[in-house]
C-alpha cells in the first residue's frame, strides 16, 4: 500500500506540482514578494521600538512611546507600503523570464499599478496641505491583488509587442540603456492608454472589486482549519521528496503578507491587531527547527541516540536545526519515504498548530506583527515576532518538549532498527 502510494505520488504529482511551483508567474510572484522581505523584516521591527515590550513606568518607554509617531515613520516608508515594491520585482522578474530587459519591466509594472489608484483632491475637502495626494493605505498589501494582476497585464502587453517586433529600434551606437528606454516606448504607451482609460474614464474600481473578490479568502486564511490544512499539505509533500514549503508558501504567502500588514497597521494605530495566523505565526510556533517542527528529533538523535549513525547525524544536524535548517535531517535520516519518522514529522506540527492557535485566540500569547529573521533561534523568534511577548518565549519552549514528545516513541523505533541493522553488520565481519 505504501509503495503504490509512493510511487502515484512520484510518477503522477510530484512532476505537475513541481511545474505549478516553477510556472512562470508564479515563480515571478514569489520573486517579487521575496525581494520586499529585507524592508519587512527591518520595517516591522521599528513597531517594537514604537511599542517597547517595557513596564510603562519606566522613563525609556514614555519617551520611545511619547515619539512613536515619528519612530514608526521608517515602517510607513517600507513595509506599509510593500506592494510598491513588490510589484517592481514581479515586474521585473516576469520580464526576464521572457529575455526581456527587467529594469523596464519593473518601471512598466509600477506606472500599471499605479494607474489603477485615484488621487484624493485634498483641497476639494478643506485640508490645509493643498493638492493631490496618493491614499497610502493603497500602496500596501490591500493593493497586492491588484499589483499582480496589473503587473501580469503589464509584462504580457510587453512580450506581445516584443513577440510582434513592434518596437523603435535604435543605431548600435546608441546606449544599450538608452536604446531600452525606446524599444519599451510602446508597450509603455499601450499600457497607459489601456490602464488609464479602464480607470479614469471608464470610472473602474480596480481595489473594490479585487477586494471584494479576496476578502473571503482573506478570512478563510486566518482560520484554524485553513492553518491545519496548509500545514498538512506542506508536511505531507516533503515526505515525498517535494518542496512543500515551495509549494505551499508560493500560493499562500501574498494572503500571509496581507495578514501580517493588517497587524502591523491595526498596532500602529494602537488598535487590536485582527489576526492570529500571518506567516510569523507558522515559523515560530509550528515549523520550529523547520519542516515538521524536526528541533524535537534532533534532540533525540543528538542527546538520546543508541546507534552510531543516529547519534553522529545527530550531532551534525542538531545546530542546524537550532537555526531552523532541518535539510540534513529530512534527507539524512531521512524522513522522506521513512514510514516511521513521516507520522511524527506530520502530527507533531499539526499539534503544535492548533495549541499555538488556541493559545494566541485566547489572549495567552499576543499575536504576531514582526517578521522576524527565519534563521533565529525558536524562542528568540517567536519573542521578537510578538513584538516582545515573553510569553511567547514560554510557548515556544513548550512546543519544543511537546515536539521531543511525539517524535520519542517514532524516534526509538528507528533507532533501534538502525541498532540491529549495526549489530548484524558487526556480527558478519567477526564471522
Amino acid at each position: 500500500m505504501f509503495t503504490k502510494l509512493t510511487n502515484f505520488l512520484n510518477d503522477k504529482l510530484s512532476g505537475p506540482m513541481m511545474k505549478l511551483a516553477n510556472q512562470r508567474h508564479l515563480r515571478a510572484i514569489r520573486d517579487g514578494i521575496v525581494a520586499t522581505l529585507p524592508l519587512i523584516i527591518v520595517g516591522s521591527f521599528f513597531l517594537i521600538v514604537a511599542n517597547p515590550p517595557l513596564p510603562a513606568s519606566w522613563g525609556i518607554s514614555q519617551f520611545l512611546t511619547s515619539h512613536a509617531a515619528s519612530i514608526v515613520l521608517p515602517y510607513r516608508m517600507t513595509m506599509y507600503i510593500m506592494t510598491l515594491y513588490a510589484i517592481f520585482g514581479i515586474g521585473s522578474s516576469l520580464a526576464q523570464s521572457y529575455k526581456l530587459d527587467g529594469l523596464s519591466g519593473g518601471v512598466l509594472a509600477e506606472i500599471a499599478y499605479m494607474l489603477t489608484i485615484l488621487p484624493v483632491n485634498v483641497a476639494a475637502e478643506g485640508a490645509e496641505i493643498k493638492g493631490w495626494v496618493i491614499p497610502m493605505a493603497k500602496l500596501g498589501s490591500s493593493g497586492l491583488f491588484v499589483g499582480i494582476i496589473t503587473t501580469i497585464i503589464a509584462i504580457e502587453i510587453y512580450h506581445f509587442i516584443d513577440a510582434k517586433g513592434w518596437k523603435i529600434k535604435m543605431p548600435d551606437a546608441v546606449p544599450p540603456a538608452v536604446s531600452r528606454s525606446f524599444e519599451s516606448l510602446v508597450p509603455t504607451a499601450i499600457v497607459i492608454l489601456l490602464i488609464g482609460s479602464i480607470t479614469y474614464w471608464f470610472g473602474f474600481d480596480w481595489h473594490g472589486l479585487v477586494g471584494t473578490l479576496v476578502k473571503p479568502l482573506v478570512s478563510a486564511s486566518d482560520g484554524l482549519g485553513s492553518v491545519i490544512l496548509l500545514v498538512f499539505l506542506t508536511c505531507f509533500f516533503w515526505v515525498f521528496g517535494i518542496h512543500g514549503a515551495s509549494i505551499v508558501g508560493s500560493l499562500a504567502r501574498p494572503v500571509w503578507l496581507i495578514l501580517l500588514e493588517q497587524n502591523t497597521t491595526a498596532l500602529a494605530s494602537g488598535q487590536a491587531m485582527p489576526n492570529i495566523a500571518p506567516e510569523p505565526f507558522y515559523q515560530w510556533f509550528i515549523w520550529i527547527g523547520g519542516a515538521g517542527c524536526t528541533i524535537g528529533l534532533a534532540i533525540l538523535m543528538a542527546f538520546f541516540s543508541k546507534s552510531s549513525y543516529a547519534k553522529d547525524l545527530g550531532k551534525t544536524a542538531f545546530l542546524p536545526a537550532v537555526f531552523n535548517i532541518n535539510e540534513p535531517l529530512i534527507f539524512g535520516a531521512p524522513i522522506v519515504l521513512n514510514p516511521t519518522l513521516m507520522i511524527p514529522f506530520i502530527i507533531s506540527p499539526i499539534v503544535n498548530a492548533v495549541i499555538a492557535y488556541g493559545a494566541t485566540a485566547m489572549g495567552m500569547v499576543s499575536r504576531v506583527s514582526v517578521n522576524a529573521p527565519w534563521t533565529l533561534p525558536g524562542p528568540i523568534g517567536a519573542y521578537l515576532a510578538c513584538g516582545g511577548d515573553w510569553r511567547a518565549i514560554i510557548l515556544s519552549f513548550i512546543l519544543i518538549v511537546l515536539s521531543v514528545a511525539i517524535y520519542y516513541p517514532f524516534f526509538r523505533m528507528w533507532d533501534s532498527q538502525l541498532l540491529i541493522q549495526e549489530q548484524n553488520k558487526d556480527g558478519a565481519k567477526e564471522a
